[in-house]
This record gives structure tokens, sequence and C-alpha cells, in this order.
């Protein structure tokens, strides 16, 4: 009597396999998904938010740099650029800024800070 699997082992990797796939491929949609959905939830809000500008002062700067690797080819980099600004109540708030308003902006700037919901809308030195 033969203790292998034979054939029962193909059988069972077959019935297997097709339950993983669809599986993993369900969680990548989902994810897809509620990635689009908070996106869109996200921009329907700011765009609902009222268009504010408020003294501010700015307290930092900061970078998110990331590398991305492909293996056909060289990798590259993104740097993703952050402003932190105080208002008049001692409130700070983080905004996602280009690198050219990035480069504009130092710490200690004094001025008014234009913004809707979590969306930078730009700062203009007093």
């Amino acid at each position: 009597m033969s203790m292998g699997f034979g054939m029962g082992g193909f059988d069972l990797m077959f019935s297997i396999f097709p339950f993983l796939f669809i599986t993993v491929f369900v969680i990548v949609i989902g994810t897809f998904i509620v990635m689009a959905v908070r996106g869109a939830v996200t921009w329907s809000k700011n765009n609902a938010s009222p268009r504010l500008t408020v003294s501010a002062q700015v307290v930092t700067k900061r970078t998110q740099v990331s590398h991305h690797h492909h293996q056909d080819s060289m990798g590259h980099t993104s740097t993703a650029y952050y402003a932190t600004f105080q208002v008049e109540s001692g409130d700070r708030m983080e905004f996602s800024v280009s690198g050219a308003e990035y480069g504009m902006l130092a710490e200690g700037d004094q001025g008014s800070l234009t913004f809707q919901g979590t969306r930078y809308l730009g700062f203009e030195r007093s």
C-alpha cells in the first residue's frame, strides 16, 4: 500500500488554487474600491467646506521621499512636500503643498493662509 498522494494531491491543489486566486483578487479589488471611495468622500467634503483665509505662521516644513523600484528598469524617486501652519487660536494644520510652494515658504513666515477643508489653496506673506 502506497502512502503517497498520487493523483489525489494534484486534485486537492487544483481545487484550492481557484479559491485562493479568487480570494486574493477580491481583496485587491476591494482595497482599490475602498481607497477610491475614501478619495471621493474627501474630495466631496473639501468641495462642500467653506473657503477660509486666516492669519497663520509657517511653523515647520517636511518632505517624504518614496523610492520606487522596477525589475526591468532603474527605479525612480518621488518627493511629497508638506507645510505646517499655526493659526491664531494655536491650532496647527499640515497641508500637502507643491514643490514650488514648499521652496517659497520659510519657517517663521507670517501671513494669510487660504484653505478649503483639507485642501491647501495658498499662503500670502504679510
